[in-house]
């Protein structure tokens, strides 16, 4: 019988590998993805939001990895 966690994990990747929005995640993959022809592709008025967004969601993801990998013993300032 297989590990339900390997079941799991397949089907994210099911359907997270054939999504072209995941393909996004890279600013420089946006970039690249502008100045492609595709269907998966984004339109060059687009980057700009994209990457503000991904911006943003670095800037908010910075305080929240500080508070979970903060060591035990660190004292809080």
């Amino acid at each position: 019988m297989t590990p339900p966690a390997v079941v799991i994990g397949f089907g994210i990747m099911s359907t997270y590998c054939p999504t072209a929005a995941t393909s996004f995640a890279h600013p420089a993959v946006t970039l690249a993805r502008a100045m492609s022809d595709t269907f998966a592709g984004i339109r060059p008025q687009d980057v700009g939001g994209f990457v503000l967004a991904q911006r943003i969601g670095a800037l908010c993801a910075l305080p929240l990895f500080d508070w979970l990998y903060r060591s035990p013993h660190e004292e809080i300032q």
